[in-house]
């Protein structure tokens, strides 16, 4: 991540797949790279502080957002041009195993005789696909996105 800012500074989110591994690596991150700027996602922000988290992303702006696969700021919002130049993607973010989402994946077996795909895979590469359209809504817009797990 520090590689790509020095190259190309601007705004970038980086995604991860549970508050815990967000705060680990951003504090890792901070620590490391004291100068480059970053601000972080916290458990169940008020619109207030959502709000604030996206005006950091302006034109002119540069640093990076460490935010959770999936949430608020990985689906529905829109930061055109250079508000937001890349995304860094931690994750499959895979569904967390427990009775509902195995009971899916047995029924879907079942059904389609692809349970796991339908029931962790698909659902996970959805959020990965949403959180990549957060750098490329459009024809006209450019960016990079880093894929940074070996299971992609």
């Amino acid at each position: 991540m520090s590689r790509q800012f020095d190259k190309q500074p601007g705004n970038y989110l980086a995604f991860f797949s549970s508050f815990d591994y967000l705060q680990n690596v951003s504090a890792l991150f901070s620590a490391r790279y004291p100068l480059i700027p970053m601000w972080v996602q916290s458990r169940r922000m008020e619109e207030g502080e959502k709000n604030e988290f996206l005006a950091r992303f302006t034109v002119a702006g540069c640093g990076v957002g460490f935010a959770i696969l999936g949430g608020a700021f990985a689906e529905g919002i829109d930061l055109p041009g250079n508000r937001l130049i890349g995304a860094f993607i931690a994750t499959l973010g895979l569904p967390q195993i427990n009775p509902v989402n195995d009971q899916i994946r047995q029924r879907m077996h079942a059904s389609f005789g692809a349970g796991y795909e339908y029931a962790y895979l698909y659902p996970g590469i959805q959020k990965v696909v949403q959180a990549a359209g957060r750098v490329i809504r459009t024809t006209s817009d450019r960016g990079v996105v880093f894929l940074i797990d070996d299971r992609f």
